[in-house]
């Protein structure tokens, strides 16, 4: 197996430019909680599918392996200290946060740019991380700017087609 500097190539995947997602989900006492992930990806269209990736080591994980139900979250530019607050091993991630809840009972981040409410599709092996595929039961969008992760930096992106 090829060896690399992991800073290194984590510096040149950080060279793509990615939308900053929260994953949102209940915890073990039905309390709202959730990740910033910017490993987010659409899939398929039929079935509407799309997945993101979560470290093995993440506290969460095990909420993800056993829940049927989550909302990813895509960020707006205006939602850059919640990125950053979900990103935290804090107990209480939505403190602050406003939200409401979707048809399954799972949190769904008011000022987001976009939100797929999903239900757990399939898991997947990689490497140090498990690919989550969910699939999508519901979706909205709006057209606010968006909040964009490059180079270990996030940064708000505007929209062209927005008043």
């Amino acid at each position: 197996m090829t060896q690399f500097d992991t800073r290194k190539l984590r510096n040149a995947f950080g060279c793509f430019p990615s939308g900053v997602t929260i994953v949102s989900l209940k915890d073990e006492e039905q309390n709202p909680t959730g990740i910033t992930v910017s490993s987010f990806s659409s899939l398929s269209l039929d079935p509407p599918l799309c997945l993101f990736s979560i470290g093995k080591e993440q506290a969460s994980r095990p909420l993800f392996e056993r829940g049927n139900h989550f909302v990813i979250n895509v960020l707006s530019a205006e939602q850059e200290n919640i990125a950053w607050q979900f990103a935290k091993p804090i107990e209480n991630k939505f403190e602050n946060v406003s939200y409401t809840e979707n048809a399954n009972g799972m949190p769904v981040i008011d000022g987001n740019l976009a939100y797929f409410s999903c239900k757990k599709w399939a898991l997947y092996e990689g490497g140090d991380h498990i690919i989550i595929v969910g699939e999508v039961l519901d979706f909205k969008q709006t057209d606010l700017d968006a909040l964009i992760f490059f180079k270990g930096k996030i940064d708000a992106i505007s929209n062209p087609h927005s008043n």
